[in-house]
């Protein structure tokens, strides 16, 4: 054969030889990428049924987690109420109000309190079951509170010293005169010591003590400031009293009761 016959024969083969190999090579590629995108599809679609499952678990134990939750904040609740019952009982007998002979002592808390009224009250969550008794005197360390009205189970009525119906028997420094101190009607720490006799001589700044002319409350002790005066009817002063207790802030106080109250008052008779 003459080779311009089969050269341009020779020529197809090779131009064919190289169009399959292209071909499988461009398959192999394609194939190669098929299997990328197969398993990224895969991995999409496991991821999401996994997801899926774990919020199904999730969903299915969060009732048992709020469970838990609530059984927890339960026994913390209950610590915190044990504890604020210890503070509670150590400040009661932390109390800095001296021991009166010939009186019975009781702390006490006030759980309501009135203000602003012309006759005032208080309410102790002490009562009968833990000792506490009508005529008995309440004081703080800041001095006199009020009397005890009526008594229940556990809590007690008492007529605060802030009410136009209470007075108290007071003195005037050491040894000064006796009168009847009472609420000025104005405001938390203002009084008023009445029927003092002209011929007792005062200072201001002079304390004002119980005199210790009560069944309530024993003598000396400190309730006050003297400020100024002024003559009434020509025969007595009535002195301005500033009052060491804050009417506004009570809570803890204690309750005093005259041992010998009845014997007392069975003699006055």
């Amino acid at each position: 054969m003459h080779p311009r016959n089969w050269l341009p024969q020779l020529a197809n083969v090779v131009v064919f030889i190289l169009l399959e190999i292209a071909a499988f090579h461009l398959v192999t590629q394609n194939s190669a990428l098929q299997r990328v995108w197969v398993a990224k599809g895969a991995h999409v679609f496991m991821g999401g049924v996994w997801g899926s499952t774990q919020a199904i678990r999730s969903y299915f134990s969060l009732s048992s987690a709020n469970k838990e939750l609530a059984r927890e904040n339960h026994r913390l609740l209950e610590e915190l109420d044990a504890a604020r019952e210890k503070l509670r009982a150590a400040r009661l007998d932390s109390l800095e109000t001296p021991f009166l002979p010939g009186f019975t002592h009781i702390p006490a808390e006030v759980v309501k309190v009135s203000h602003n009224k012309q006759h005032n009250y208080l309410i102790l969550n002490r009562g009968y079951e833990d000792g506490i008794q009508e005529k008995s005197g309440i004081i703080t360390r800041n001095g006199v509170v009020g009397i005890v009205d009526a008594v229940s189970a556990h809590h007690a009525f008492a007529f605060s010293f802030q009410n136009h119906d209470i007075s108290i028997s007071a003195r005037l420094g050491e040894e000064g005169g006796s009168g009847l101190l009472v609420w000025d009607g104005l405001s938390s720490r203002g009084a008023i010591l009445k029927e003092i006799p002209l011929q007792y001589k005062y200072q201001k700044g002079d304390t004002v003590y119980t005199s210790g002319h009560s069944l309530l409350f024993p003598p000396d002790i400190p309730l006050g400031v003297a400020g100024d005066s002024k003559v009434v009817n020509g025969a007595t002063n009535e002195i301005s009293v500033s009052l060491f207790q804050d009417f506004s802030a009570i809570r803890y106080v204690t309750v005093v009761h005259n041992n010998s109250f009845d014997e007392i008052e069975e003699f006055a008779q």
